[in-house]
């Protein structure tokens, strides 16, 4: 069975979301183990669902700020990341 592609909206926030953590933890990234990044990236996962749909509303909304919704939400994601990162 083929899982279709990943949707552009979702790619691209999730590598916003990402280069934040990276920019803002980096000595704490390139210290972790895998594990601890991949709790960190399940952390951000867990809150996308929410964020994307934020984005969305946001977006329907207010057209004029949709960009400003979207780096909004890259922050969000990438808080659920720090947070973890920071707690270990």
């Amino acid at each position: 069975m083929n899982n279709p592609a990943p949707d552009t909206l979702a790619v691209k926030l999730a590598e916003a979301a990402m280069a934040v953590l990276v920019r803002a933890c980096r000595d704490e990234v390139a210290s972790a183990s895998n594990t601890e990044l991949e709790a960190a990236c399940a952390s951000m996962r867990t809150r996308a669902k929410l964020v994307v749909n934020q984005l969305l509303d946001d977006a329907r909304d207010a057209p004029w700020i949709a960009e400003t919704a979207f780096h909004a939400a890259a922050l969000e994601l990438a808080e659920a990341g720090i947070s973890s990162l920071r707690r270990r």
